[in-house]
Parts: structure tokens; C-alpha cells; sequence
């Protein structure tokens, strides 16, 4: 039987088509071991209320660079304030 590490060094000769299945497969296989149905469903509610803000124009997007940006700023102001 191969090792993990036998299988990874395979695994990285791949196209990287073939490699991010690979990867999907193997995540959602650990999904499938520890599943939890309720959390799974509250996730799933919780996207969707998400969405429907941004539907409603009740939330501003902003772009990454923004978004970055503010969490740096406001990680500055927390390590000045201690």
C-alpha cells in the first residue's frame, strides 16, 4: 500500500485540472466522515440571507483591496490601543 507522502508525490505530477479534483475529492470526503447536517443547514441559511442583502442593496460591497485595507486599519488601531 502507498504512503501518503507516495501519493502526494504522484499527485503533484498532475495537470493542476487534475490535481484541484483530486484536492475537492479528498475535502469533501472528510466532509462526508464528520458531516453535520444541522450545521451544514445553518451555513446554508446564513449564505442566503447574506445574498439577499446584497440583493436588497441593504449592504455595501466593497472590493478586496478595500477590505484589506480596513482590516489592516483597524488591526493598527487595536495594537495602538494596548
Amino acid at each position: 500500500m502507498a504512503t501518503a507522502d507516495d501519493l502526494l508525490s504522484d499527485a503533484l505530477q498532475l495537470p493542476p485540472e487534475e490535481r484541484a479534483r483530486l484536492a475537492h475529492e479528498l475535502l469533501l470526503s472528510l466532509e462526508e466522515d464528520g458531516a453535520d447536517s444541522d450545521a451544514e443547514a445553518e451555513w446554508t441559511r446564513e449564505l442566503e440571507r447574506r445574498a439577499q442583502e446584497v440583493i436588497d442593496g441593504k449592504v455595501e460591497l466593497v472590493s478586496p483591496d478595500d477590505a484589506r485595507r480596513q482590516v489592516a486599519e483597524r488591526l493598527e488601531r487595536l495594537h495602538q490601543g494596548q
